[in-house]
């Protein structure tokens, strides 16, 4: 899960004093401690992981004038992996447009200035005399047509054939509940048996990749400046052992992936597979963290000792297939007939998620697969997702992922969470954080859970990230999670983002976490220490390259607060302040998208300056060194 800063980096100790006065006095020491370097459309397309002959393997399908519609188990299927396709039987005595349409994810957007790439696989069961079209639409649940295409059709074609069309709709309907279709017509298809398989319906892509991202999704998480992903994610590693992530189920022709049922009750396509989640990470220039499988799924239950070494075979081969050189490894060589001979950029990888659910086992795991893998991978980072030392590991990790899902006030409280680390060389990854309730008597439970991300709940989020900031010298990485959610299909309660089919909404969330990573710096400056567990937090960085000084400053209190800031420096009189403010429970939603947004403005500085920090606020306060 997505937008993180990454502050990888050296320790140096620091003298800092705070000061209790009605105005917060911070000196800012110009010595910098620590470096902050950079670091579908169709649902239900393909069939996949749904029982034959059932209505339910038939969601998001609909007849239309009277075709008969099934999902039979194809004698001769498409694929290996794609064992189910959909057969249409057009009635005797038919006249009139006759075939089958989907709905889409929630329905489906018509853009007239988008051209869509449509396809599908067709074959006749048995050789037929038919020879005609098919007529493919883009169409309102009416029946209004806004785009349409044909491709030819012939009852010879007895072995799987793919074709494709190119649809630019006319005109821009507001509503989505839109229509993908497929008809014949009736009097010339009258009798015909067709099967078919694998739908596509793609809109233009971010970057215009084959198999590739939503724009308007991608161009959000681009403009956030996120350093990095986490992939496959975590929970999406597996639930069980039969339902886990595995990466040569993910590569290659769309066909060939067999899909599996994901960890939130919905079946995984797997169409965004590991080379699409790597061109992804190069397209918006972030840093892969890749997990690998590790013998356990959160289901429950631990795969033995003796039962590893074909698990580990199999992450080095994920490995190869990232990084490794074609001419000598043939995963590395799939890699390169997919279009990608040079290697991907990899520096870290996870050995497997949450593991602190099954601790013990994850002894001997960690041992053999890092013990494995380090032999193959010595220039690579690998980091462990147990509690930190606890159960004592070896070799011992030099890098750990922490999970927390908690309260606003939690956060707060926490600001100061890794400052009592040791320093020895560890070094850690908060991989999941994210304030989803108010409640912290049963933070998982429906009593006080969000809906979405409230100014409450964001700001007490940013004040734990300036505790990234002040210990950047064993913080590397911090990611929010999740990342994304559809709210036609709510399942947790906080998100950087929500979207409909149509457009997509930036949760509150993700503004404190945009200005934190534009107003990064590349060194952090120590300073007063804010008040243990008080309400006022801050955070400040110098960019070196910009010639810029960033002051983030957040603000957990129903009140403003005023400050001084004393610089041992000189900066320019001319500066900005961006602002993130609003009423506590104050939301963005898709009904609601703007209902708090940044505020930038003109400020003045000085060695010496005061700024008011307003009530329930997070504020990036930029001065340019003279």
């Amino acid at each position: 899960m997505l937008t993180r800063f990454i502050v990888r980096s050296f320790h140096a100790a620091a003298f800092l004093v705070s000061f209790a006065t009605a105005t917060t006095l911070v000196k800012v020491n110009g010595t910098a401690s620590h470096a902050i370097p950079p670091l579908l459309l169709l649902q239900n397309r393909a069939f996949q992981k749904v029982a034959p002959n059932a209505a339910a393997a038939l969601y998001a399908w609909s007849a239309i004038n009277g075709a008969g519609i099934h999902i039979i188990s194809d004698p001769s299927p498409v694929s290996s992996a794609l064992p189910n396709s959909l057969q249409l039987t057009v009635p005797r005595g038919t006249s009139g447009q006759v075939g089958f349409g989907n709905e889409g994810y929630y329905g489906i957007q018509v853009n007239s200035e988008w051209t869509y790439n449509a396809s599908f696989y067709y074959k006749f069961p048995a050789a037929s005399s038919f020879d005609g079209q098919a007529t493919v639409t883009l169409q309102s649940a009416t029946g209004e047509v806004y785009a349409s295409g044909e491709v030819p059709i012939s009852g010879s074609q007895t072995a799987w054939k793919q074709v494709a069309v190119s649809l630019t709709p006319r005109s821009s309907p507001t509503s989505t509940a839109n229509n993908f279709t497929v008809t014949f017509d009736g009097h010339n298809a009258a009798g015909q048996t067709v099967d078919f398989a694998m739908f596509s319906l793609f809109p233009p892509t971010f970057k215009g990749r084959a198999n590739g991202l939503r724009i308007d999704v991608a161009t959000t998480l681009y403009e956030m400046k996120s350093s990095f992903f986490r992939l496959p994610g975590g929970n999406n590693l597996g639930q069980t052992w039969a339902t886990r992530w595995q990466w040569n189920a993910t590569v290659g022709p769309l066909v060939d992936r067999p899909g599996r049922m994901g960890d939130w009750g919905y079946s995984n396509t797997d169409g965004l597979g590991l080379l699409e989640y790597m061109y992804l990470c190069k397209d918006m220039e972030m840093e892969p963290i890749m997990a690998v499988w590790a013998g356990y799924s959160l289901g429950g239950g631990s795969l033995s000792e003796d039962e590893l070494a074909p698990y580990i075979q199999i992450a080095i081969d994920q490995i190869n297939f990232v990084i490794g050189d074609p001419a000598t490894n043939e995963h590395a060589a799939l890699r390169a007939s997919l279009g990608h001979p040079d290697p991907f950029h990899l520096t870290y990888v996870e050995i497997g998620n949450e593991d602190f659910f099954a601790s013990e086992s994850y002894i001997y795991r960690w041992r053999d697969f890092v013990g494995n893998l380090t032999a193959v991978f010595p220039q690579l980072h690998f980091i462990a997702t147990t509690y930190p030392f606890n159960p004592i590991l070896n070799p011992v990790p030099m890098q750990y992922d922490n999970h927390i899902y908690s309260t606003p006030d939690y956060f707060v409280k926490n600001a100061f969470y890794y400052d009592t680390y040791k320093r020895d060389g560890t070094s850690y990854f908060q991989g999941e954080y994210a304030a989803i309730s108010t409640n912290a008597a049963n933070v998982f439970g429906s009593d006080g859970r969000l809906m979405y991300p409230t100014v409450q709940s964001s700001v007490g989020e940013a004040a734990y990230m300036t505790g990234f900031e002040r210990n950047a010298d064993i913080v590397f990485a911090a990611s929010y999670a999740p990342l994304l959610m559809n709210v036609a299909n709510y399942q947790w309660a906080s998100l950087t983002a929500s979207f409909p089919s149509t457009s997509l909404t930036p949760a509150l969330d993700a503004q404190p976490l945009q200005l934190f990573s534009t107003h990064r710096g590349t060194e952090y400056l120590p300073s007063t220490l804010p008040t243990y567990h008080g309400t006022l937090y801050w955070s400040v960085t110098r960019d070196t390259n910009l010639h810029a000084v960033f002051i983030k400053v957040v603000n957990y209190d129903t009140a403003p607060a005023p400050m001084t800031f004393v610089l041992p420096f000189e900066v320019a009189s001319a500066g900005l302040a961006t602002v993130i403010t609003g009423p506590m429970d104050a939301s963005n939603t898709p009904t609601t998208p703007d209902a708090v947004v940044p505020m930038t403005s003109a400020m003045t500085f000085g060695k010496t300056f005061n700024y008011t920090a307003p009530a329930y606020s997070v504020s990036a306060l930029t001065a340019y060194l003279v």
